[in-house]
């Protein structure tokens, strides 16, 4: 197996937030009373049990880095999550900052935010 490493982030409800990234197209891998991983594919995400987070002052966050960044946008978009910027969960299109490669955002049911990076794009200069 590679050298790999994955983003630990909090879960106010295992069952909610398991059900919102299945709708993703994440599978459970691993789920017990104290942790949770959830899969796809080569990405990964843990979840740990953190009832009191507050989804709006939630400073946790985690990066995720795919080939095929439109495809992915696309198939998130369909499920038709908000992309207002006042709203939880909510998705962001593409855009770019500079010094950093394309991405888009989401924000999930706990306010934990993904950045999803183009791979194609990494290490180019806005």
């Amino acid at each position: 197996m590679a050298d790999r490493i994955t983003a630990n982030l909090p879960s106010r409800d295992f069952g909610a937030t398991e059900a919102f990234y299945h709708r993703l197209g994440f599978r459970t891998g691993f789920r017990d009373e104290g942790w949770m991983i959830l899969q796809r594919g080569a990405l990964e995400l843990e979840f740990f049990p953190h009832p009191e987070v507050d989804k709006w002052s939630s400073w946790f966050s985690a990066c995720i880095r795919v080939d095929n960044i439109q495809g992915l946008l696309d198939e998130w978009q369909g499920l038709g999550l908000p992309s207002d910027r006042t709203q939880i969960p909510r998705l962001t299109g593409i855009f770019k900052l500079p010094g950093a490669p394309r991405m888009f955002a989401l924000v999930d049911e706990d306010g934990s935010l993904l950045r999803v990076l183009d791979n194609a794009d990494s290490g180019k200069e806005g």
